[in-house]
């Protein structure tokens, strides 16, 4: 006689075989914006297999269908151009150059075999690199008769979404924000010693990347005094705007004094000769000429 298990767990197997053929599984998909994906059926097509993708939102669009083997596209261009693409083999649906307005969810149906599946496509825009500056609007005389004087500082990115930024000192995190919606800029505040030695990055980070931007202390963190005292270069130029006020003026005076003499050499009145000059006549005897004029 049969035991009573045994019926119970063929009846469990029977329905896991025949139940789980029409389950509609659901993937989870993530991309960044630009790059392409393709949603796998993970089967070969066989000819008469009818293969239909659609898009789920406030109505369901169908996008992609083969049937027979003829592939049909519906009016999928008007959506997405050129970057759609059935794979007549496998039916497989990929997407190319995708933009975060194709996130969403993607439904294949394997009629001859009542399969469905589902597949959650999020796309991320590329992630900026964060930004560190340094926030001057503390530096007071009280800040800085404090006994411990701190640098503050903030890392800020621009028009992201779905992201998380955060101050990290090592491997630990300090603080973080995060956002969902698109299009937002973000701000994070941060005060360290101006002798901390310590390591510290701003990260910004979603899903399926991160940018990092590390702290370099010594290059943005200097006291009020240091900041108000004048660099290298304005000292030259300092240096040089003097050296120009000076020697022009004694240039321009040079040359004025020597414009001067040369014209009063011109304007020199003509002299007159009081010596007769001696004239030797046709007879060999000297004869002397009246005063001439040089």
């Amino acid at each position: 006689m049969i035991h009573k298990s045994f019926f119970f767990c063929l009846w469990i197997w029977l329905s896991r075989g025949v139940f789980a053929a029409g389950t509609n599984e659901e993937k989870s998909v993530s991309v960044t914006e630009g790059e392409t994906v393709t949603l796998n059926t993970d089967i070969k097509a066989q000819r008469d297999n009818q293969i239909l993708w659609t898009r789920h939102g406030s109505s369901d669009t169908r996008i992609a269908e083969i049937y027979k083997q003829n592939i049909d596209m519906f009016d999928s261009n008007v959506t997405f151009g050129d970057r759609l693409q059935m794979d007549s083999q496998t039916g497989s649906l990929t997407i190319r150059n995708i933009r975060t307005t194709d996130s969403g969810l993607y439904k294949l149906s394997i009629f001859s075999r009542n399969i469905t599946q589902s597949f959650s496509v999020t796309v991320y825009a590329p992630l900026q690199i964060p930004v560190i500056t340094r926030d001057s609007s503390n530096c007071s005389s009280s800040s800085e008769r404090s006994s411990v004087s701190r640098c503050s500082l903030v890392c800020s990115v621009l028009n992201v979404g779905h992201v998380t930024l955060s101050w990290y000192k090592g491997i630990s995190v300090l603080s973080n924000i995060s956002v969902c919606d698109l299009s937002t800029s973000l701000s994070l505040p941060l005060e360290v010693e101006y002798q901390d030695k310590n390591t510290y990055s701003c990260v910004i980070y979603n899903p399926i990347s991160n940018q990092t931007t590390h702290l370099d202390i010594s290059q943005l963190c200097h006291t009020c005094a240091e900041r108000m005292q004048p660099s290298p270069l304005v000292w030259i130029v300092g240096f040089v705007s003097l050296s120009v006020l000076i020697v022009v003026p004694i240039f321009l005076k040079w040359k004025s004094k020597q414009a001067t003499q040369e014209g009063n050499q011109w304007r020199r009145p003509l002299v007159r000769s009081t010596q007769p000059r001696a004239k030797e006549s046709s007879l060999g005897l000297q004869t002397f000429q009246g005063p001439s004029y040089v």
